[in-house]
């Protein structure tokens, strides 16, 4: 086995972001519910949790634009656990908003979390739980090379109502350094209050791993290649960066048009300077995926192909078509992330215009790339993406979190596109999505997995992004009935069946 293969194994699981969770508080948290997912997924032979980035969201409530490549999101802190450690009491809970069982209503969630959170940090200073100060502290210390800054950063945000730091008063948003000092000692409490707000989410998290491990059940976590230009990650390091004097970006990211968007999409993002990041050793990037791979198992690097090549699109340019390809840091980084890492635990998402040169840089690294059912039947027999044509070293996908659901799919594909698919699956058009999860649980791919609306069979209602869209996404939640055993024990089954589940799980069998 190639050294690169070694954390690659014949296993099956499921997409799902935590804030998809079921419970009562209106998104999908850290607590019970995930620990009863856990369990799931452990019942229907799954080996393999993947999940969208863990950050705190910004615009448009995208797991894409966070303020901050290393924190957490604070609306996923479970309030059934703060209230298990003391720190809620059991009337603090009462009067829960009128939340969607299978929506989730961001405005009403962030103002019901955030007085929650609230009423914890009072509590805690309180010194009702005197037992975690202690590791508070700790924790302060250890994450200090981030935190600082992010908590900084989001008191000066709240102060200045949510705006971009770009519109903050010159002497905070190009971080002069008496401006910055006396913001950190008139926002001391607010910069605290964030502070235990990050560590109650990495407790939280750190349980929910732990429990994963216990099932033998891996996470796979997602890293953005780029960051938001509205974050703390561009604010405390603009020399990374391409902006201007007042820290606008003067070139953005984007993709030129391919099957996702037929113009094309302008992200926004800031592009990286990647030779000032190589001159200072690529730390701050070995920092963001030592990060991630603290809370995580592997990790998808999103948007690989960037590190070949990148779309540099003019920032006064509003579409993506007036862009050029610039070239990436390429082996050079990947050469140091696997020096600092050793066997480097990446997939790459290798989707959209990809040239030889991605699939060599790829290749040189051993890593495994994305194969997307929904992407195989656009051409014929030869297609990449279609399994007979699969190489065992990769990653296969019903669909992603950027798909609409395969149901979805399929119901709006071209006819001639609907009967080859019915062709290859051995299937009529309301099994579709079962029959894309058999033939890639089939395959040859090391790695099988499918977002849970597939599971579910739902149609486009419960799709989780539209890449072209900015708002109204990422939305959809589980409801609790629909994680059955019956729904366990089909998954479970599928697994036995095609070799990605080595020991049934003790009495499924008989269910299934």
């Amino acid at each position: 086995m190639d050294k690169g293969e070694k954390r690659f194994h014949r296993e099956g699981g499921v997409l799902l972001h935590p804030t998809a969770l079921p419970g009562p508080y209106g998104i999908g948290d850290l607590g019970s519910t995930a620990w009863g997912w856990i369990d799931w997924l452990s019942e229907a032979g799954c080996r393999i949790w993947q999940v969208l980035p863990l950050g705190p969201t910004g615009y448009g409530d995208s797991p894409y634009q966070s303020f901050s490549s290393f924190a957490g999101n604070p609306l996923l802190i479970s309030p059934e656990s703060l209230m298990a450690e003391g720190l809620l009491r059991e009337d603090d809970l009462e009067s829960i908003p009128e939340f969607s069982d299978d929506r989730i209503h961001f405005g009403t969630v962030i103002a019901y979390k955030d007085r929650l959170l609230n009423l914890a940090m009072d509590h805690f200073r309180a010194g009702i739980t005197p037992a975690l100060e202690k590791e508070f502290q700790v924790y302060c210390q250890q994450q200090s090379y981030w935190l600082d800054d992010f908590t900084l950063f989001m008191a000066i945000k709240g102060e200045h109502e949510g705006i971009s730091w770009t519109d903050w008063e010159p002497s905070l948003a190009l971080r002069k350094s008496h401006a910055i000092s006396r913001a950190r000692e008139r926002l001391k409490d607010e910069i605290e209050a964030h502070r235990f707000r990050q560590f109650l989410f990495s407790r939280q998290w750190q349980t929910v791993r732990q429990l994963a491990a216990k099932s033998d059940l891996k996470i796979i976590g997602d890293l953005p290649i780029f960051v938001a230009h509205d974050s703390a990650d561009v604010w405390a390091h603009p020399e990374f960066f391409f902006l201007d004097d007042a820290g606008m970006p003067t070139v953005v990211a984007g993709v030129p048009p391919d099957y996702f968007s037929p113009t094309g999409q302008r992200w926004g993002n800031p592009l990286y300077r990647w030779d000032v990041l190589r001159d200072d050793g690529y730390t701050w990037w070995l920092s963001r995926l030592e990060s991630v791979l603290s809370m995580v198992d592997l990790v998808r690097l999103d948007h690989f192909r960037g590190f070949q090549a990148y779309w540099e699109i003019p920032a006064e340019d509003e579409g993506a078509t007036t862009g050029r390809w610039r070239t990436g840091p390429g082996e050079d980084f990947l050469e140091v992330a696997q020096k600092a890492l050793g066997d480097l635990p990446i997939i790459a998402e290798d989707l959209g215009l990809i040239t030889p040169e991605v699939v060599a840089l790829r290749e040189v690294f051993n890593l495994p790339g994305m194969k997307v059912m929904q992407f195989a039947f656009d051409g014929d027999a030869t297609h990449e993406y279609l399994p007979h044509n699969f190489e065992r070293h990769c990653v296969a996908y019903t669909g992603t979190h950027d798909n609409d659901t395969s149901r979805g799919w399929y119901a709006s594909a071209p006819e001639e596109t609907q009967e080859f698919c019915r062709r290859y699956l051995g299937c009529n058009a309301e099994d579709i999505a079962w029959g894309m999860i058999k033939v890639i649980w089939s395959s040859v791919a090391d790695m099988a997995i499918a977002p849970m609306q597939d599971l579910l069979e739902l149609g486009s209602e419960a799709r989780m992004n539209f890449p072209s869209r900015a708002e109204g996404n990422w939305q959809w939640r589980v409801r609790a009935a629909q994680l059955s055993p019956q729904l366990a024990g089909r998954m479970q089954e599928m697994s036995v069946l095609y070799g990605r589940l080595v020991e049934p799980t003790k009495d499924k069998t008989e269910d299934g």
